[in-house]
């Protein structure tokens, strides 16, 4: 769900305007729901064969923020330079006030939406810190998490519009690239319904190979208790074990979603996949999609109904490290830029240089994209090449830099770069560097003092 997802829905504009009503907190509802439900003390032991790279069991004070190490606050209503009201039409002001999203003191985090007087609506979105969560090479990766979501159906839910998905990496830091770069959302839910949605986003909006702004959906029942009055666990597997690749989705261990790499194009799907992502959990009130299934805020709208996460975690199961593994990357070969291992503002397009394959793009001030296990051996290596291009406006101009096993670390060299003609316009630029030997995690970081994209890169090497 987001600027972006949704089974029905997305940068749409709403349908009726939201009519500001004047009411109290219903402290009656919010009373009601300040027990809490049962929750696990942890989540599940990984399978066999499974590694856990995630987990955040929402361990801590009632009362208190989320780590901060594993989440950010998403706040107000859009990103910077992002789309209004998050793109979908909703009304809420995201806020990090333990108002509207704390923990319990029993494992659980709470995200709760609130209303005050003069009829202004206030929620909680997170995102993960990390933006590196993809399957290994020939492996899966299994997102999941144990939910009850708001207890509030009928009327009293119009508008409710509660989430658990991911975004492509890319979109963290540009906010304009969606839905090419992907979209996973793997739990929604509206007006109360007892039903989980589960779509992919992908390609061209509006339309395109994934049908936007809908997406690729499906939604079912849950099973036993409803939605809205238990727990239930809502899994996104990801597998790259098999042709065509493919993408699970279930609840409570029953599948009832799938979406394969033969539903579209390749270079669509390696736009939407061929990269991290990162997790969001909110709840938003409005938009597009409430209001595409019956309407959204009105004054029956009842405030203070949380979406209640017992865990959040991530795994990972065979096909080693992604690629390729430490120490097996040569320095003075072909590095192909979106061969990455993690990155942030970075997303990934085909080329037109000679070599043809991908680059990767839109790369801005702060971006930057890490290539673990580069081996320079013994014999110092001294210099860096790069192969960029540039379509950047006039007075728009940039450094690429060369950081060794931390970005915070001082480059050891970096090269200016500005308009090259155009953004496949391909040049290679040499550059000097401090003297390097033995095997480093490769950090290319890009600096710019205007906001603009200014650089794409295809392949970078070093020499002696």
């Amino acid at each position: 769900m987001s600027e972006t997802s949704g089974t029905h829905r997305r940068r749409r504009p709403l349908r009726r305007a939201f009519v500001a009503v004047v009411s109290t907190l219903g402290l009656a509802a919010a009373a009601a729901t300040l027990a809490s439900p049962s929750a696990n003390a942890s989540a599940p032991t990984p399978p066999s064969g499974w590694t856990q790279v995630f987990l955040d069991d929402f361990d801590g004070a009632a009362g208190t923020g989320v780590n901060t190490s594993n989440w950010q606050y998403d706040t107000g209503h859009s990103y910077p330079g992002g789309p209004a009201n998050w793109g979908t039409g909703e009304v809420q002001s995201y806020t990090s006030s333990t108002s509207n999203v704390s923990l319990d003191g029993n494992g659980n985090l709470r995200i709760t939406p609130l209303r005050d007087a003069s009829g202004t609506w206030t929620s909680g979105r997170l995102e993960t810190v990390r933006t590196d969560f993809q399957p290994p090479a020939d492996g899966k990766l299994r997102v999941e998490a144990r939910i009850q979501m708001p207890n509030v159906t009928g009327t009293a839910a119009e508008g409710y519009w509660p989430a658990f998905w991911m975004l492509g990496a890319p979109y963290r830091g540009n906010y304009q690239n969606w839905p090419s770069v992907g979209e996973l959302d793997i739990m929604e839910n509206v007006q109360g319904m007892n039903r989980v949605w589960a779509t992919m986003h992908c390609g061209t909006n509006p339309g395109g190979p994934c049908n936007e702004t809908s997406g690729i959906g499906n939604y079912t029942a849950c099973p036993g208790s409803t939605c809205q009055s238990g727990f239930h666990t809502y899994t996104m597997e990801w597998d790259r074990s098999v042709s065509p690749e493919a993408i699970r989705f279930s609840v409570d261990g029953t599948q009832f979603h799938t979406v394969t790499a033969s539903q579209m194009d390749a270079t669509t799907w390696n736009n939407a996949t061929n990269h991290g992502f990162f997790i969001l959990l909110n709840v938003a009130m409005g938009g597009a999609f409430p209001d595409a299934l019956g309407g959204g805020l009105d004054g029956d709208t009842q405030p203070g109904h949380p979406m209640v996460v017992d865990y959040v975690q991530v795994l990972q199961s065979g096909g080693g490290t992604t690629p390729p593994p430490t120490g097996n990357r040569d320095a003075y070969g072909t590095l192909q830029a979106e061969s990455y291992d993690s990155q942030s503002g970075v997303s990934t397009e085909s080329t037109s240089d000679s070599d043809g394959g991908q680059n990767i793009g839109s790369l801005a001030n702060g971006d930057w994209a890490l290539y673990k296990g580069v081996n320079f051996g013994s014999t110092a290596a001294r210099q860096f090449n790069a192969r960029v291009a540039s379509g950047a406006a006039g007075g728009v101009s940039g450094l690429v830099e060369v950081r060794l096993d931390s970005r915070s670390n001082t480059p050891i060299g970096s090269f200016a770069v500005a308009n090259t003609g155009g953004w496949q316009s391909w040049k290679t630029v040499p550059a000097n560097i401090s003297s390097v030997t033995g095997t480093h995690d490769v950090y290319l970081t890009f600096t710019s003092g205007q906001p603009a994209d200014f650089v794409n890169v295809n392949w970078f090497n070093f020499g002696h």
